[in-house]
């Protein structure tokens, strides 16, 4: 088994809003060095949701994004807040971006983005049993609400406008503890 480089040296090279870029020297096991770059988010995390409504629907959000300067079609999410649990902050974001809020919700998987490039780690979601409730969001703009029927993910991978790979890979997830409670 590896044993994990040891950093030598850390260091601050820029900060945005969002993120720090940080400067690391690596020594590896084997003596090798290297200087790797990598951005740093902030250490609360965040949570996308995969919300299934009346057992039937996927809910999902059309939002833009900016580094594809279109609308996306992605589950909502969003930073968890100081001091809340997953289940906490999915609520939230849930109510504040669709208007539900979840009774039953099942984390389906802690994941990383670009772990050689990004510490940043989402809680993906499942939520279930919802009911309507509104929270008022930061968002710039309303966000549009779309449903797909849970038996056809097809329909959501078919649309151009889904590319977003958390939202793929939340959606692979849900499906199959869908799938799988089914056969039991």
């Amino acid at each position: 088994m590896n044993k994990i480089p040891e950093i030598t040296r850390k260091k601050e090279i820029a900060r945005t809003r969002l993120f720090k870029v940080e400067e690391l020297d690596l020594t590896f096991s084997n003596g090798e060095k290297r200087t790797y770059e990598r951005l740093v988010a902030g250490s609360r995390g965040a949570v996308m949701i995969v919300p299934i409504l009346n057992g039937e629907f996927f809910v999902m959000i059309k939002e833009y994004s900016a580094g594809t300067e279109d609308y996306q079609l992605a589950f909502p999410k969003g930073l968890m807040e100081k001091g809340e649990s997953v289940s906490e902050s999915a609520n939230r974001e849930l109510k504040e971006e669709v208007g539900f809020g979840a009774n039953k919700i099942t984390l389906m998987k802690k994941m990383s983005l670009a772990p050689g490039y990004l510490t940043h780690k989402m809680n993906l979601v499942l939520a279930e049993a919802l009911y309507k409730e509104t929270l008022e969001g930061d968002e710039p703009e309303e966000l549009e609400v779309v449903l797909f029927p849970i038996n056809d993910i097809d329909k959501i991978l078919n649309q151009k406008n889904f590319t977003e790979a958390r939202s793929v890979a939340a959606l692979f997830l849900a499906s199959k503890i869908l799938d799988e409670r089914q056969i039991k």
